[in-house]
C-alpha cells in the first residue's frame, strides 16, 4: 500500500532534501516552501527516518481539506481515518500553526482537532474513554489560507538528533544544516575537507558520516517504531542494510581545528561516539596558524557571529584571518555561513555564490567561493 509523507526542511534547503529523497527512490516527489512531499510504502517511512540527512523530520500525511470555519475544521478532521493509525490506548497531542488563515487562533484549532479525533476514535473502538497508555502520536494541524493539512509526526525528536552530540559548545550548528551546507558544495569523499573553526566538531563529523555512507539515523530511535502498523521486521531489515552499506574501508581526509582546547576535546569525543574518530583529524590551533593540508580541498565553517558570540570588530578581524589562510592556496573552495552582512568586505572578495538560509531563527547568508582549477 502507498502512503503520503512529508519531509520538513529549513527554508532554502528544500532542493537538498529533494535530492536526498530522489536518491532514496521515493516516488511522487513535490517541493514547496519548507517541505518535500513524497509517496511510498511503510518502508519509505522507515528509510526516510534513517537516511535523510538534511530534513528536520518525517511526517505521515493523514489528509487535507478546505477549512474556513471551525465547523469545517471539525467535520473535515473527523472524516479522516484516524483509527487506521492511533491505537485504542494511544497517547496523542495536537500541535498547530496558522498562516494567513481565517482560523487564526491556534489554541482553538488544536482543541477542535483534538475533539474531532476523539469522536472519530470513539466510533472506531466503541468506547467512551481512552487510557492513553500506549504508543505516542503527535498530530500537527497546518492551516494555510483556506486549507488545513493534518499529519502525524513519525520521527519524534528532530532528525538532527543523531545520538552522538550529547554536549556542545555555545551556539552549535544543527547536524541537519551542517549536512546541507556540505551538500551545497562540490566536496566529494575523495577531496580534503576542513573546518578551521570546528567548535564541537559537527561539520567534520557529518562530512565523515557522509563519506563513509553511515545512515544518520542508524544509532537512534524514532517514535514510529512503537506504532503497531509498522512491522518490527521493517526496522530491523532497514538497519541491517544500513549497517552493511557503511564504507568502513574508506579513510577520507577530514580535518578540524579550533582555538579552544575544550571544544577540540569535545569534538574528538563526539567523533568517537559517532564512529568516525579514526578519520576526523582534530587539533587545537588558532585560525591564523592553520596550515592547509594539501590542495583542491573544501572548507566549510560556521564562524562566531557578531550577533551571538562576539563584537562586530572581533568578528571582522576573524574574517580577515580566514582570508589570509585561504589566500595561500586559491585552489581551495571556501564556504562560510554568517548573518554578518560585512563578511565579503572583511574577507576581501565577492562571493561566487550567495544563498539565503536560516541557522535556527537567525537569517544568514551562505557565502561560497569556488577554488581555482590547478594548471
Amino acid at each position: 500500500m502507498t502512503y503520503d509523507f512529508t519531509a520538513t526542511a529549513a527554508f532554502g534547503l528544500e532542493a537538498v532534501v529533494k535530492r536526498e529523497a530522489a536518491a532514496l527512490g521515493f516516488g511522487n516527489i513535490r517541493v514547496s516552501d519548507g517541505k518535500v512531499d513524497f509517496s511510498g510504502g511503510l518502508g519509505a517511512l522507515v528509510r526516510a527516518n534513517l537516511w535523510l540527512r538534511s530534513a528536520d523530520r518525517v511526517l505521515l500525511r493523514v489528509g487535507e481539506f478546505g477549512a474556513r470555519t471551525f465547523d469545517e475544521l471539525f467535520e473535515g478532521t473527523k472524516a479522516l481515518p484516524w483509527g487506521d493509525w492511533i491505537t485504542e490506548d494511544g497517547r496523542f497531542t495536537v500541535n498547530g500553526k496558522s498562516v494567513r488563515s481565517t482560523l487564526h487562533s491556534v489554541p482553538d484549532c488544536q482543541a477542535i482537532v483534538k475533539k474531532a479525533i476523539v469522536e472519530k476514535l470513539k466510533q472506531k473502538y466503541h468506547v467512551a474513554w481512552f487510557p492513553e497508555t500506549g504508543p505516542e502520536y503527535t498530530v500537527q494541524v497546518a492551516l494555510l489560507k483556506d486549507g488545513a493539512a493534518l499529519t502525524i509526526d513519525a520521527s519524534g525528536p528532530g532528525l538532527h538528533k543523531r545520538g552522538y552530540r550529547e554536549a556542545a559548545v555555545k551556539a552549535p550548528i544543527k547536524e541537519t544544516l551542517a549536512c546541507a551546507l556540505i551538500s551545497l558544495t562540490y566536496w566529494k569523499k575523495d577531496r580534503i575537507f576542513l573546518d578551521p573553526l570546528c567548535g564541537s566538531g559537527t561539520l567534520p563529523i557529518e562530512a565523515a558520516l557522509m563519506a563513509k555512507n553511515v545512515a544518520p539515523g542508524l544509532n537512534r530511535r524514532f517514535v514510529s517504531e512503537t506504532w503497531p502498523q509498522i512491522p518490527e521486521s521493517l526496522w530491523k531489515e532497514a538497519r541491517e542494510e544500513a549497517a552493511a552499506a557503511i564504507r568502513a574501508d574508506l579513510a577520507p581526509e577530514i580535518y578540524g581545528s579550533d582555538i579552544d582546547p575544550a571544544a577540540v576535546a569535545l569534538a574528538a569525543y563526539n567523533a568517537r561516539k559517532a564512529g568516525v574518530g579514526d578519520c576526523v583529524r582534530l587539533e587545537t590551533k588558532a585560525l591564523r596558524d592553520v596550515a592547509l593540508p594539501g590542495s583542491r580541498g573544501v572548507a566549510v565553517c560556521n564562524p562566531p557571529y557578531a550577533e551571538r558570540l562576539g563584537t562586530a570588530k572581533e568578528t571582522e578581524l576573524l574574517y580577515g584571518e580566514l582570508r589570509e589562510v585561504f589566500q595561500r592556496d586559491r585552489t581551495w573552495s571556501v564556504n562560510v555561513i554568517t548573518p554578518d552582512e560585512f563578511f565579503e568586505r572583511a574577507f576581501g572578495r565577492k562571493a561566487d555564490a550567495k544563498r539565503k538560509l536560516f541557522n535556527g531563527m537567525i537569517k544568514t547568508d551562505y557565502y561560497q567561493y569556488y577554488g581555482e582549477k590547478p594548471a
